[in-house]
C-alpha cells in the first residue's frame, strides 16, 4: 500500500495558510515563511530529504492551480516536472491541467484516492492543500506529517487540522531537530 504524506509549514498556532506570499495568498500575513523569520537553508533540508522518497504529489484545486503554473517552470522545482500528479477534484476540468508538468491525473473523490493508496508505488507527498489535508486526515487516509513549525502565531486562517469530533488519533515521533531561527522540524507517522 502507497503512503500518503502530508508535507507543508505551519504556524505554532496551527495555521499553514499563505506561507510563501505568491499568487492567489490572501491571508494578511502572507509570505510569513520568508518575512519575520531568519532564513537557514539547514532548516529546509527536510525538502530535498523528501524528494529522495518522493514516488509522486497530490494537491488539491486551489493549491494546484496556484502552483502549477509556477513551479512548471521554476528550477527550484525542476525535480517535480516529472513526478506523475494527482489532483483531487470534482470541479477541476480535464482540459485545466497546466501541460507540460509531467503525467497529471484528476481524482474525482476522496473513494479514488483509496484506490490509488491500494495501487502499487512509493509515497505521495501532498503539497499545501489545506482543505484536502483536512480531509484525508479525517478519513484516515493520512499516513504521514512532515512539519517545519515556524515560531509564529498567526491567528485566522487556514488550519491543517478539522475541528470535527473524531476519535482520537495517536501519532508516534519518526523525527525531530530545532534549529537557531526557531523552526522546529516534526516528522510523525500516524498511528494505526
Amino acid at each position: 500500500m502507497r503512503e500518503l504524506v502530508y508535507t507543508g509549514f505551519i504556524s505554532l498556532d496551527g495555521v499553514l495558510d499563505s506561507p510563501g506570499g505568491g499568487p492567489g495568498e490572501e491571508h494578511r500575513s502572507r509570505g510569513w515563511v520568508f518575512k519575520d523569520i531568519e532564513f537557514l537553508p539547514e532548516a529546509f533540508s527536510l525538502k530535498g530529504e523528501e524528494l529522495e522518497e518522493t514516488s509522486a504529489l497530490m494537491f488539491g484545486r486551489r493549491s494546484y492551480e496556484a502552483f502549477a503554473p509556477i513551479w512548471r517552470d521554476s528550477d527550484d522545482h525542476a525535480d517535480y516536472r516529472e513526478l506523475p500528479k494527482y489532483v483531487v477534484s470534482a470541479a477541476l476540468p480535464d482540459d485545466a491541467l497546466v501541460p507540460g508538468w509531467g503525467p497529471t491525473t484528476v481524482l474525482r473523490s476522496t473513494d479514488e484516492v483509496v484506490e490509488l493508496k491500494k495501487g502499487e508505488g512509493g509515497a505521495i507527498f501532498i503539497h499545501g492543500s489545506a482543505e484536502l489535508a483536512r480531509r484525508l486526515s479525517d478519513a484516515g487516509l493520512i499516513d504521514r506529517y512532515h512539519l517545519l513549525c515556524f515560531p509564529l502565531l498567526l491567528g485566522a486562517g487556514k488550519s491543517l487540522f478539522s475541528t470535527a469530533d473524531k476519535a482520537k488519533q495517536v501519532l508516534r515521533l519518526r523525527d525531530s531537530a530545532a534549529y537557531p531561527n526557531g523552526v522546529v522540524k516534526l516528522l510523525y507517522d500516524v498511528v494505526r
